[in-house]
């Protein structure tokens, strides 16, 4: 990623760019960057973090904020609340670092998660019906015993880290980056990493669970997130950090249909043979709302029941996509004139296959 001018850097709340910077230099030694993917039919590129370790971005600021409490001396022992993918990614880097670690999920919460969490040897303790509900006795118990509590998204380290996908973005020059948004650390990061490389970031939320959206208008009050495929967005207030971040360098929201996220992910998984889960399908369908010569959604996270996959397999059939436009033919040159000496057989002119290049 090139350099941020002084000038444009932006340090909006108790991050800046330089915070994000330093914590890829952290995780380069454990997280490798996840690839890319042309969704032709869709006409975006997809940033695969549903290839990521624990499959979600969630482990990057899971890991930069252990690996930085490490430096600043703080070997207390890591508590969280999570719906599942920050779970697991702090009990991965936990494992990692050899850091005792406990993790509040709410009943309710996918058994592929619980079971990732348990996995890498991580206390797990179900609390509440929502992730709220499991906040607020994560942070209990950490006040009564001294823990480290570690928030999924209001953190200034796990933002540093989840900006390390935009830096991972940067080289391919993408003109908008699409990112899915619960309490906005995502969000946060990825516009803290890309926002001064004249990057267009906009968000994606599902209606009825656009707590984000309402607090960028002024509307901090909490709200009842409705049901939703996309269980780790649904946060009823987002973060202090984030809601400043957000508001300061995102370009716009896009609010998305729960039959829009649905569709969007079944067609992601027959059409392009990707695995996601609810979240990880959103800023695809929102992409769907977005102009770009050069799109990008990140698909935040791969952990989906098999049976809500099953499920929906089973019970959506999405429209078939528009068909491509064909270009226009262009007018017919005359030949260049070559030497005898470079001038190809005609047989192998005819035969040679026109290859278009695709990039970013």
């Amino acid at each position: 990623m090139p350099a941020a001018d002084a000038s444009t850097e932006s340090d909006v709340g108790d991050v800046s760019v330089a915070d994000v910077l330093a914590a890829q230099a952290r995780l380069r030694r454990f997280l490798p960057p996840t690839p890319l993917h042309h969704a032709e039919r869709f006409g975006t590129w997809l940033k695969l973090e549903n290839l990521q370790r624990t499959g979600s971005y969630k482990v990057r600021g899971a890991l930069n904020a252990l690996l930085a409490g490490r430096e600043r001396g703080d070997t207390r022992p890591v508590i969280c609340a999570s719906a599942g993918n920050h779970a697991q990614g702090v009990a991965w880097a936990a494992y990692r670092l050899d850091v005792p670690a406990i993790t509040v999920m709410p009943h309710g919460a996918p058994a592929t998660k619980i079971t990732g969490v348990a996995h890498w040897g991580a206390t797990v303790r179900q609390h509440g019906n929502s992730y709220d509900e499991a906040f607020a006795f994560a942070v209990e118990l950490a006040q009564r015993h001294g823990y480290r509590f570690l928030s999924a998204f209001d953190d200034a380290d796990v933002i540093a880290g989840q900006g390390t996908v935009g830096i991972e973005l940067a080289p391919h020059a993408p003109d908008v980056v699409i990112v899915p948004i619960g309490g906005g650390g995502l969000a946060s990061g990825v516009a803290l990493a890309l926002k001064s490389q004249g990057v267009r970031i906009i968000g994606a939320q599902v209606e009825g669970v656009d707590s984000m959206a309402r607090a960028i208008q002024g509307d901090v009050s909490e709200i009842a997130p409705v049901p939703s495929l996309a269980d780790g967005v649904r946060v009823k207030v987002p973060g202090y950090l984030t809601r400043r971040l957000c508001a300061s360098l995102l370009d716009d929201v896009v609010i998305v249909r729960e039959a829009e996220l649905r569709e969007t992910l079944v067609r992601l998984a027959l059409e392009e043979h990707i695995i996601a889960e609810g979240a990880g399908a959103l800023a695809l369908a929102a992409g769907r709302r977005v102009a770009g010569r050069r799109k990008c959604a990140v698909v935040s996270g791969g952990n989906i029941d098999a049976g809500v996959l099953a499920g929906l397999l089973t019970d959506i059939r999405p429209r078939p996509p528009r068909k491509p436009r064909r270009r226009r033919a262009e007018s017919p040159r005359p030949p260049a004139r070559t030497s005898a000496s470079t001038s190809f057989p005609s047989h192998l002119q005819a035969a040679t296959p026109a290859v278009e290049e695709i990039s970013l």
